[in-house]
């Protein structure tokens, strides 16, 4: 197989021609209809950008059996894809092989935005500019949070796309190419948006704000709101499979009560990006036809608002933080029952939290406005609903206490980092009621205070929970164990390192100290903060290396794992390591107990694998999904 054949090349190859060929398009245009000027502005950008990324599904294969079907070929459910790496660069409709593309492009991207972080810190490390002018900095810091957003949305897509299917007895996704189509558009829009950097760069923030982002003299803005818009498009497609999955497809005597809670969780995250990402590609759609076309959707001299914009974007973005949250916080109450041996407590409670905290994200945004010149009499309600966020999500840090309580614990890797992301959203949740509270909000927003809660809430709520995610099911995956030594080395430079990075933020903004600077006053007295704050993102950033060699060498080196090496009663540990291509095609199981009766005699949750008899071949099936 040549290297032209694999669908990444392939793909990336034919977004560059599709790019050049749609900007020489309005280029043309332009002239036939003697348009001054003729070269590549920001609509030549705009339409070269959406052709490119037909142009790369198309290339890539994305396509291909929706046009056999529409020219009324059959098509198959059963591919033949390439052996070993190769087939992680090219096309598959298997759930478990399009989880580990989602898995390794959120560590690329994250490893992306990290290194854009690590510059920034060094700029930040004492007073004065060293080497970044303004607008470097905020075009590193902006791309940074962005970026960083959007891997960590890929990594929700990795844990969701190749747990859900083997928790609940599926054999894959409910839509095959569907859910093929959903991953490969990030790649497209993942380049569109990293190409902003050689476009001027984008100085708006990760939120983008108008009028900042309608500044024409950064072309790099239009290529940034199309990639994110693309990445948008993802999470919606990639929602409508899990919530269709999760309902249609689960084993006989699963039900609702009976599911493990990461797929209640995955459920609820499903249920926001489904609902709510429109709003932000509505908002990021209005500041693109504003730049191009002139339209004053946010320009009040035209009779736009800029505060529509805010109410536009937080509408999702606040949701979209318990989009990234709710299942890390499913990957914790998975794990503790395991390495506690005791059921988890509440478990109903537990699940139903999901839904409470899914249901009432959609009523807080607002809280991000109280400086913004929003109508004072908004303030109180979102207020309340803010703080009330804090009802479910207590449920679920009772339940865990109260499963750790008595439980005969063992501390691997996984349960390291699982403990340490129930230390590190403590931090995150007790430091969210200040934000919630108008009159200490007044002072705090905009302040590094805001720096190290976020980055508290995201690190305790997906990264922890994604690392022991990766580890837990690591020998799953690979049918090989992870370095026990290094994962704990990992972890005893990532957890300190994060405490100090963000207790040290906080402090800082306490002080004073403003977010989105390249440059502060030795009169702030925050310079030695600083300086350990950007001490403190290097040892994180080196964990997160030391994590990358140990995934890297394990998978080469490691031990062959044993089917069930934690004891697990999932049912995905009752499956070959790695599980076969089609789940349980051969061997279905029916649920006949309670998911997470750890330590309780003679209890079981999933019946004994029956192997089924051998039928004929599946003939060709005459649509695609």
């Amino acid at each position: 197989m040549g290297i032209l054949s694999l669908s990444l090349i392939r793909g990336l190859i034919f977004q560059v021609v599709g790019t050049i060929f749609g900007m020489i398009v309005v280029v043309g245009w332009r002239a036939v209809t003697s348009k001054d000027p003729l070269w590549f502005g920001e609509t030549a950008w705009f339409f070269g950008g959406v052709v490119g990324v037909i142009a790369f599904l198309y290339g890539a294969g994305v396509f291909a059996d929706w046009i056999k079907v529409t020219r009324g070929k059959e098509v198959s459910d059963h591919v033949e894809e390439p052996a070993g790496w190769k087939k992680y660069i090219s096309i598959s409709y298997d759930h478990k092989v399009i989880g580990i593309q989602y898995g390794l492009t959120s560590i690329a991207l994250i490893g992306v935005a990290g290194t854009m972080a690590m510059i920034f810190r060094l700029e930040l490390a004492s007073s004065g500019l060293q080497f970044l002018e303004t607008d470097s900095y905020n075009t590193l810091m902006s791309m940074h949070g962005m970026i960083m957003i959007a891997g960590i949305l890929l990594g929700v897509g990795a844990m969701a796309n190749y747990l859900v299917p083997l928790m609940i007895g599926a054999s894959d996704m409910a839509f095959p190419r569907l859910n093929a189509f959903a991953y490969w558009i990030n790649v497209p829009g993942a380049v569109l948006v990293l190409s902003a950097l050689f476009l001027n760069g984008v100085d708006a923030g990760w939120t983008n704000y108008p009028p900042l982002s309608a500044n024409l003299e950064k072309l790099g803005f239009q290529t940034f709101l199309l990639g994110v818009y693309m990445i948008g498009l993802s999470s919606i497609t990639g929602a409508i499979n899990v919530i269709v999955t999760t309902i249609r497809m689960r084993a006989p005597g699963m039900t609702w009560f009976r599911m493990p809670i990461f797929v209640w969780a995955a459920l609820a995250a499903a249920i926001i990006q489904l609902i709510a990402t429109q709003l932000i590609a509505l908002s990021f759609q209005l500041v693109m036809f504003q730049r191009m076309l002139g339209m004053g959707f946010f320009d009040p001299i035209q009779g736009g608002d800029v505060l529509l914009y805010q109410h536009l974007f937080w509408f999702y973005s606040h949701p979209a933080v318990y989009i990234f949250v709710l299942p890390g916080l499913g990957v914790i109450s998975e794990v503790l029952p395991v390495f506690a041996r005791k059921p988890l407590y509440g478990y109903r409670w537990v699940a139903m939290s999901s839904i409470g905290i899914a249901l009432v994200g959609f009523l807080v945004w607002a809280h991000h406005m109280f400086t913004s010149g929003m109508a004072p009499y908004l303030r109180v309600p979102f207020m309340f609903t803010t703080l009330l966020v804090a009802v479910p999500t207590g449920v679920k840090f009772f339940s865990w206490v109260a499963t750790l309580w008595g439980g005969k614990i063992s501390f691997p890797t996984p349960m390291l980092f699982t403990i340490g992301s129930i230390s590190i959203f403590l931090l995150g949740g007790l430091t969210g009621p200040p934000n919630a509270t108008v009159a200490t909000d007044l002072h705090l927003h905009d302040t590094y205070w805001i720096v190290g809660h976020f980055h508290a809430t995201m690190f305790g709520g997906f990264v922890f929970p994604f690392i022991a995610a990766i580890y837990f099911w690591y020998p799953k995956i690979t049918g090989k164990m992870y370095s026990e030594r290094l994962g704990k080395i990992h972890f005893w430079i990532m957890f300190p390192a994060f405490y100090v990075m963000s207790l040290g933020q906080m402090q800082a903004g306490l002080l004073g100290m403003r977010r989105r600077i390249a440059d502060y006053s030795q009169l702030l007295g925050v310079d030695i903060s600083m300086l350990i704050v950007t001490i403190a993102g290097f040892a994180i950033f080196l964990s997160m290396l030391i994590f990358v060699y140990n995934l890297a060498l394990s998978l080469r080196r490691g031990e062959v794992s044993v089917r069930n090496p934690w004891g697990s009663r999932s049912p995905e540990w009752q499956l070959p390591s790695p599980p076969p291509k089609h789940n349980y095609e051969d061997n279905p199981f029916e649920v006949v107990g309670e998911p997470y009766d750890y330590g309780l005699a003679g209890s079981t949750y999933v019946g004994e694998l029956q192997p089924r008899q051998p039928s004929p071949s599946p003939a060709p099936s005459p649509a695609g999904d």
